[in-house]
């Protein structure tokens, strides 16, 4: 037993693999007074493998602004609290940011007990470069949206992370090859440190392919690694587009463009539309 006192713990927890718990997480999750859980369900089955029995409240993204005060209120008290998500590290991509500011304004300590991640385990199996990187989260599920999400990110140069529900990925992958092009290189995660993992690293189109023809099923959680912008070619492309739209609308821009970069034709008619639109 170690003093828990009138602190906040982020615990990570395993993202699939039971066996990826450490030693400290279990400890803490045994000697709290309460865990603050995203789905207690989900949660208490973990406790069960553990063989614990520590007390939970449901905290997730329609119930957080209510359960936080509740929990703000306990720490005060004296009793220590464990936030936890349904998987990895809380707060990426989960609930619990406005109970962790809510806990630093009111002078409770807030204390990270770290563990798994599927963004740093994607990013240390794609093959990518990882000494700079960018976490985008889920695309929206609206296709329209999507895109508009995706061309703003033409241009980056950072290896790019996201999540995607298994509903939505082949069509997430379509949209990919459609603004980034064929060519660009994306890590598909599959399932993480699961039974059915699966990790597969190819030009999208390809991807694209995999996915139509079922060698990657749509099935579990996905968590996507797409390669940056070559900077030279890319800075290059957006200036010869600039001066290509003077002289003529974007389809005939992107087609003179194609024809001078790495670039494909769709990938620089979506970075010209975007630059008319800036300048207009």
């Amino acid at each position: 037993m170690v003093d828990l006192l009138t602190r906040l713990y982020v615990v990570a927890t395993p993202i699939g693999n039971l066996g990826d718990i450490s030693s400290r997480a279990v400890t803490v999750l045994g000697d709290v007074a309460l865990i603050a859980a995203e789905d207690t369900r989900h949660t208490g089955q973990l406790l069960k493998h553990l063989g614990l029995t520590t007390p939970m409240m449901r905290l997730d993204d329609h119930s957080e602004r209510q359960s936080m005060a509740k929990i703000v209120q306990r720490a005060l008290g004296g009793e220590s609290v464990a936030l936890v998500s349904d998987a990895g590290t809380p707060l990426i991509s989960d609930p619990g940011y406005l109970l962790v500011n809510a806990c630093m304004e009111a002078g409770i300590e807030v204390v990270p007990v770290p563990g798994p991640s599927s963004v740093t385990t994607a990013l240390s199996v794609s093959g990518l470069p990882t000494d700079r990187f960018v976490f985008e989260g889920f695309l929206s599920s609206k296709s329209k949206a999507r895109r508009e999400q995706l061309k703003a990110l033409v241009g980056e140069r950072r290896t790019m992370v996201l999540f995607e529900a298994p509903h939505r990925i082949e069509a997430s992958v379509r949209a990919l090859a459609e603004v980034f092009g064929d060519d660009r290189l994306l890590c598909i995660c599959r399932e993480l440190t699961k039974t059915y993992e699966q990790i597969v690293s190819r030009p999208v189109g390809e991807l694209v392919r995999m996915l139509e023809l079922g060698e990657i099923p749509s099935k579990g959680e996905f968590v996507l690694v797409l390669a940056g912008a070559e900077s030279d070619t890319s800075l290059d492309a957006d200036r010869l587009l600039r001066a290509l739209l003077v002289e003529m609308p974007p389809a005939r821009a992107a087609a003179v463009a194609a024809g001078l970069t790495d670039h494909t034709r769709n990938t620089l008619y979506d970075r010209a539309m975007v630059i008319k639109t800036e300048a207009d």
